[in-house]
């Protein structure tokens, strides 16, 4: 069974339906998950994506915030979700696929501005639903297992557009990537767009601030795909859609995509 897989922060279905349905159209993804919906589940415009296709929907929604769904071709079936931190956010959703195969599409907090939960409450809840994620899959190991989502943290210094500039730059300070590397020890995930690109500069995500995105290029890798080891080795063709952040009304996310031999 082979499958393609996307994840991409939509900052809006609603307001990004088009670009949704676009990219169905023109890539054709089996499988897409989407963080940021700001949506009640009920809301979330199925119907031109179900004419596209996508006839399966597993989501956690709510008005105006957060909210993540798995829109897919096959089949799935809802396996539970998990509020990490206690925070009452719709931020943790998982599928499984008739082959076995779950899916966890995450969103974690993004933690605000000032990186120190002394000063800034959102970053404390950050760390602690890091925390919480890590004892999740300390405490159940998974296999056969895809995680992918915002994770709002870039991770290595070839992850942002300028290491030393961001080390004190929430989304890229050392505990905040010491965080995320628990997280990834504890369920042994594997990092398949790393894995896939193993060198060079890589970034999903460029800020609204920046006048020309393009041309100032500062951005950052905060949208993973990981898997678990015993099926890490069958994901190829990893990629990542710069051109998708210079589309109409475009989210300041893009999509990763992979594709699984399983």
């Amino acid at each position: 069974m082979t499958f393609t897989l996307a994840t991409w922060n939509i900052n809006s279905v609603r307001l990004r339906e088009g670009l949704v349905a676009r990219l169905m159209a023109e890539e054709q993804p089996d499988i897409l998950c989407l963080q940021e919906c700001k949506s009640p589940v009920d809301k979330i415009p199925v119907e031109q994506f179900q004419a596209l296709g996508y006839r399966y929907m597993v989501a956690r929604g709510q008005k105006g915030y957060n909210g993540v769904a798995i829109l897919s071709k096959l089949p799935i079936m809802d396996v539970g979700d998990q509020d990490f931190a206690q925070l009452g956010h719709a931020r943790h959703v998982s599928a499984q696929l008739e082959n076995g195969v779950t899916i966890h599409n995450c969103y974690v907090p993004a933690g605000g501005d000032i990186p120190d939960r002394t000063q800034n409450e959102k970053f404390g809840q950050k760390l602690d639903y890091l925390t919480q994620m890590r004892d999740h899959f300390h405490w159940g190991r998974p296999d056969r297992s895809i995680l992918v989502g915002d994770l709002n943290i870039a991770p290595r210094e070839d992850d942002v557009w300028d290491h030393k500039s961001l080390l004190k730059i929430v989304s890229h300070t050392p505990i905040e990537v010491e965080h995320l590397g628990a997280v990834m020890e504890a369920g042994k995930w594997v990092d398949v767009t790393r894995a896939d690109i193993p060198q060079g500069k890589l970034y999903s995500w460029w800020s609204y601030r920046a006048a020309d995105w393009n041309a100032a290029d500062k951005g950052r890798r905060l949208d993973h795909i990981w898997a678990t080891p015993d099926i890490a080795t069958a994901a190829h063709s990893s990629r990542i859609l710069r051109d998708v952040r210079g589309w109409e009304q475009p989210s300041d996310h893009v999509p990763v995509f992979a594709t699984f031999d399983l």
